[in-house]
């Protein structure tokens, strides 16, 4: 059994529960989900110790929130180079946050991305059954990459 991180935030609420379905998908698939709000992570020391990083932040005016800014700095020191990563969030118009944390963790982290790409989801559809249920599904395609 593998160990993934689901390390997010959320503004309204809609990308928490994005990460809560994304691990029960991951759960689904027969690995182990622990969801953190990036503002509870403190050390790079917090983020060892797992075979998959998942993060979550949802758009706000084109680009991330600012927690998630200064969260990857930690985690950039944390040497996650090779692990397997996603990213994901909710958006209201654009959408464009998960798309930019995708490509930090690929380029810059050099991560081992999911296939999947970035997931992001409309927040009016996070709650809906198929919202969740796009959510389990790229909980599940992490664990694709796990083996």
């Amino acid at each position: 059994m593998k160990k993934v991180l689901i390390a997010y935030d959320s503004r309204t609420g809609k990308t928490e529960k994005m990460a809560e379905s994304i691990a029960e998908g991951i759960r689904m698939a027969g690995h182990e989900a622990e969801l953190k709000k990036i503002t509870q992570i403190k050390s790079e020391a917090e983020l060892q110790g797992y075979d998959a990083y998942v993060l979550g932040s949802p758009t706000y005016h084109r680009d991330m929130i600012g927690t998630m800014k200064t969260f990857l700095f930690l985690a950039q020191k944390a040497n996650l180079e090779g692990k397997v990563g996603g990213a994901f969030g909710s958006y209201t118009h654009s959408g464009d946050a998960p798309a930019i944390i995708f490509d930090t963790m690929e380029h810059v982290f050099r991560m081992k991305m999911t296939h999947l790409g970035s997931f992001n989801l409309k927040e009016g559809l996070v709650e809906g059954a198929e919202g969740l249920r796009a959510c389990q599904d790229y909980g599940k395609g992490i664990c694709e990459q796990l083996g």
